[in-house]
């Protein structure tokens, strides 16, 4: 019974803040913002693409990414990113990361 319904892993990794900056300095990178944009607005990572998770036109929109280039994504605590995550990896994005804890445990300053 233990173990029930950890017998499917996820397709994608979730990484503490630290590791998720270490991969995104890996060539090729794509950071992607799935908070609203007013959110966005406020604050945001580096170079970072917004693209509402909740929007209904998510799926519509990160079909023109590149779904082989690794994929990084993040939102304010890291529920809506690992939903997100959950969606690209079914869309066929074959490295995807969700930062955990999301913006609110990132260490350095956002931009704007």
């Amino acid at each position: 019974m233990f173990g029930l319904f950890n017998s499917a892993s996820k397709a994608y990794q979730n990484l503490k803040p630290a590791e998720f900056a270490a991969g995104l300095r890996q060539p090729g990178a794509v950071l992607l913002d799935v908070r609203r944009p007013d959110e966005f607005a406020g604050g945001h990572l580096p170079g970072a693409v917004n693209i509402d998770v909740t929007s209904p036109d998510f799926a519509k929109r990160v079909a023109a990414l590149d779904k082989a280039r690794p994929t990084f994504v993040y939102c304010r605590s890291g529920a809506r990113s690992a939903n997100a995550a959950g969606q690209l990896t079914v869309a066929g994005f074959t490295t995807v990361a969700n930062l955990l804890g999301g913006v609110m445990d990132w260490p350095e300053t956002l931009v704007r």
